[in-house]
């Protein structure tokens, strides 16, 4: 291709109000355009990187058996309804009315419509098992786009569907998935981590996040010192120490004004993590309020999507002071003793429900109860872990108490999901058993968004010049700049273009003449796309010996004769090519 062919336009200058240096390079360098908060145009270089990602996401759906489908982007809501998603997704789903005055949807995933085809298309267990894919527009109206591809609101998704008559086969699938998701990672070159992860709005049973590690990211990570726990923030786990302490008798102290945590702990002259903290929440279940009271460490965090879990609503606030009192307890001064149990939901951390000898609010203005202990001075109708992982704690691996958690930021760029039958049950996309009975299919589901995956690739392989993209993912192989001082070096110039294209090689022809672009202009722009290898025909050149290739990435400049440019260029693309098949090799696989 011409450059002077291109819709492109370089610029110098950084664009104003970008949040991230990749979301900079990308629209300086023409591969985007932003025609709305979190919605793009992909130009001429942009939509060729995104090809051959999607290309790379094809052939592994493929290699693990997909049969590449599409489906429609706009759903009539009943299939929304059917699962209850309709009245559980918030704002984020973009609902309207066709003409005719019927819901409608835009898709922002495909369960449900996977869920209908298996309805009219599965009869029996003969037709079982299936994956089937499709690489296709997707929208969701996020709150706040942010980092240019990094979270937008239409989006490019590579999602697949794997429907089993058990759960066994759901795993077998599962992990096929697992491992084809490292694959496509190393043949991009994108670094990323799996983690495990919340199902969230999906469900099911298991779900792993495939995390891109960076300063930007918006998701905390905890990841142990010998690496091998993973796990989203939401989820994360760590190794309990509860004090073994002896019950004593309950004793009444007067603390006037000590509301706080830190305040309580340097007046009982007490770590923090023997204090009881009492979090209220006034939660919504279908047309009712109940206040939820949660009882953690003074040291601990609420964890509120494990909290969600459990009380299987994401819809609640914090408690009013009046609210509060309404169960008999005292903001600031709270517990679980005494109170009204019949008007509220209490929740229990293990740890507290391990201790025997904690300090606790008095349930009255300015006191505080000493040594109350869980089981005999109050107790919870839920124990569970329902707080948050922290810096420096135990690995819930470890056992030699040396693996500790540490917290990394992280973008999420691929996720894979056990969903079950709960889709199919909803739907009624049943199949017929060896044994005749009738039974749900068995589905899971794995996506990667496409754009997504371009933005942090532009965000790990750039440099103060520009982009440096991987070969496998660049629009373009080799970019030919001609500095055409003489009709005799444009020729030279031309002809080696046609050469190279002969010889297979993809290349972009920067033509333009000098009054088009400077001598300077070019090698900026070349450095500024991030395509591989770099060739040069000028004078110079030409004075020493051919053309000058040289590798975006670092290397020595080399000339060779013009005659040996394109098998050279192709031996250094084949080099780059190797290079990444050597991290497809080493990609990491499900450890049974």
């Amino acid at each position: 291709m011409r450059i002077s062919q291109v819709l492109f336009k370089s610029s110098k200058q950084d664009y104003k109000d970008v949040e991230v240096q990749s979301q900079n390079f990308l629209m300086r360098a023409g591969y985007i355009r932003q025609l709305a908060s979190g919605i793009f145009s992909y130009l001429h270089f942009g939509q060729r990187s995104l090809k051959k990602i999607e290309q790379v996401l094809k052939e592994e759906m493929n290699r693990i058996g997909g049969d590449e489908i599409c489906m429609p982007v706009v759903h009539p809501a009943e299939i929304w309804k059917t699962t209850n998603r309709w009245y559980e997704i918030d704002e984020s789903m973009v609902r309207f009315q066709d003409r005719s005055g019927r819901d409608m949807v835009l898709a922002m995933t495909h369960e449900e419509v996977i869920a209908d085809l298996c309805v009219t298309e599965i009869d029996s267990y003969k037709q079982l098992p299936k994956l089937v894919y499709q690489v296709y527009t997707k929208f969701r109206d996020e709150a706040r786009a942010r980092g240019g591809l990094i979270r937008v609101r239409e989006f490019t998704m590579k999602d697949s569907y794997s429907l089993d008559k058990d759960v066994e086969g759901m795993i077998r699938q599962y992990i096929a998935h697992y491992n084809s998701y490292f694959r496509i990672f190393a043949r991009v070159g994108l670094p990323v981590v799996a983690i495990q992860s919340d199902t969230g709005m999906m469900g099911g049973r298991m779900a792993h996040e495939y995390m891109y590690i960076t300063p930007i990211g918006e998701d905390t990570i905890f990841i142990s010192d010998d690496k091998q726990y993973k796990a989203n923030k939401e989820i994360a786990t760590f190794k309990k120490d509860v004090p073994v302490l002896a019950a004593q008798p309950v004793e009444k102290i007067h603390t006037p004004g000590v509301k706080t945590i830190a305040d309580l702990a340097a007046f009982m002259q007490k770590p923090e993590s023997e204090l009881c903290k009492a979090v209220f929440y006034t939660a919504t279940f279908g047309d009712m309020e109940k206040v939820v009271l949660v009882l953690i460490s003074g040291d601990m965090e609420v964890n509120t999507v494990k909290m969600e879990k459990i009380i299987k609503t994401d819809k609640y606030r914090a408690s009013t002071v009046e609210e509060i009192a309404g169960i008999g307890a005292v903001a600031g001064f709270a517990s679980a003793v005494g109170i009204d149990r019949r008007k509220c939901m209490v929740i229990a951390d293990d740890m507290v429900a391990a201790s025997l000898d904690m300090v606790a609010g008095a349930n009255e203005a300015d006191y505080h109860l000493a040594h109350v202990s869980y089981g005999r001075d109050f107790t919870a109708d839920v124990v569970a872990d329902v707080v948050s992982a922290y810096d420096g704690a135990l690995s819930p691996h470890d056992n030699t108490g040396q693996s500790r958690l540490h917290s990394v930021r992280g973008i999420e760029v691929g996720n894979i999901f056990q969903l079950g039958t709960k889709y199919t049950e909803a739907t009624g996309a049943v199949y017929t058993a060896e044994d005749g009975t009738r039974k749900p299919i068995v589905m899971g589901s794995y996506g990667i968004g496409v754009g997504r995956m371009l933005g942090c690739l532009a965000e790990e392989y750039r440099d103060d010049k520009g982009l440096c993209l991987p070969v496998s993912v660049a629009p373009y192989h080799v970019i030919l700049v001609v500095l055409a001082d003489t009709p005799e070096i444009a020729a030279e110039a031309d002809a080696l273009y046609l050469q190279l294209k002969e010889a297979g090689v993809e290349i972009l022809y920067d033509d333009r003449d000098g009054k088009a672009a400077s001598a300077g202009v070019k090698f900026a722009d070349a450095e500024l796309i991030g395509i591989p290898l770099r060739i040069t025909v000028s004078k110079r050149s030409m004075q020493n010996g051919g053309a000058e290739l040289k590798l975006r990435k670092g290397g020595e400049a080399e000339v060779v004769a013009i005659s040996a440019v394109p098998d050279r260029a192709r031996a250094i693309i084949a080099g780059l090519f190797a290079e990444l098949s050597n991290g497809v090799v080493q990609a990491e696989e499900w450890a049974s």
